[in-house]
């Protein structure tokens, strides 16, 4: 990875503080997108004491505000492009609230925010393609991404009004299922749009995506500390932490993802069992069409994007 530039969201702690040890181990620059707090300092330090070149931008994906900051902030600290975007942060089964940009918070920090990330600084992927040859985006779903597929509610500005916590669709879990199938759709459908719209760039510009399985992060324990104290909630994060395997263990697929030599858009990786621990396989595609369609087109309009590569207008093409 020497000579190339990572940026991490969510990487305080868990899978992302992991790969950015790894990636900054390997010899790239990694820039940090997380929330302000101690947490992003210390994150930041340990990397610094290691000798690795790493930058910290602030930013709160509950806000597209600050995800709009953060992008200027990425095109200033990076002028050679960037050569890997993970996807990472996320949250998982909090309450039925909105963001302040009135979406469900699960929705708009898991999927919504990257997809407009990914978008506002899309010139820099075509940049660094021009100058080493390819670029990556690799998003971070989940096994709990199985079951129904994707509804156009669950995307638009519903935030509190989405069936609450409880019972019949247990709620929060129901959210977080729909959150993480976003994830794998944005990676199956964005390879056919760069095709379609920015077609000099298909297979160069590649979309990747993993799951860890069940994994001892510390999300559960997030989980919890926003209100998990549910029985049936208490049971989810008990079950899930028996079959976990460790942090490290669980960053595979997007180490894989991100730092392999040779991958293709939509590989998928991670654990082949599902609800079990094990290595980052690369797994069978899951396409939906309608689900990719959908998403694709419900997140343009949450985000306000008239069109998905619009940030290019700035640049000289």
């Amino acid at each position: 990875m020497a000579g190339k530039t990572v940026a991490i969201t969510g990487c305080t702690s868990g899978t992302g503080l992991v790969l950015a040890h790894i990636c900054g181990g390997l010899g790239a620059k990694v820039m940090m997108l997380n929330r302000t707090s101690k947490r992003a300092e210390k994150a930041l330090e340990q990397l610094q004491n290691k000798g690795v070149e790493a930058q910290w931008i602030p930013c709160d994906l509950l806000s597209f505000g600050s995800v709009r900051w953060a992008a200027e902030q990425l095109k200033t600290f990076c002028p050679q492009g960037l050569d890997v975007l993970c996807n990472n942060a996320g949250l998982m089964g909090i309450p039925d609230k909105a963001s302040i940009d009135g979406f469900d918070k699960q929705m708009q920090a898991n999927h919504l925010s990257h997809f407009l990330l990914t978008s506002l600084i899309w010139p820099l992927f075509e940049i660094a393609v021009s100058k080493r040859g390819e670029a990556r985006i690799v998003n971070h779903s989940s096994g709990a991404r199985k079951g129904r597929p994707l509804e156009a509610r669950f995307l638009g500005r519903n935030g509190g009004n989405l069936g609450g916590d409880g019972f019949p669709g247990m709620g929060k879990w129901r959210r977080y299922q729909q959150s993480k199938l976003a994830n794998l759709m944005f990676t199956y459908t964005l390879p056919d749009q760069i095709a379609q719209q920015r077609p000099k760039f298909a297979g160069k510009i590649k979309s990747l995506c993993a799951h860890p399985g069940p994994t001892n992060s510390g999300l559960q324990g997030k989980t919890a500390k926003a209100g998990g104290t549910r029985l049936l909630d208490q049971y989810i994060l008990w079950t899930a932490l028996k079959r976990a395997q460790s942090v490290e263990d669980g960053t595979m697929g997007i180490a894989r993802a991100c730092c392999e030599a040779v991958v293709e858009s939509n590989n998928f990786y991670g654990p082949a069992v599902f609800r079990q621990a094990g290595p980052a396989e690369l797994l069978p595609a899951e396409r939906d069409v309608a689900s990719e369609t959908l998403l694709w087109r419900e997140s343009l309009k949450a985000t306000g994007l008239s069109n998905f590569f619009e940030s290019l207008q700035a640049f000289v093409q």
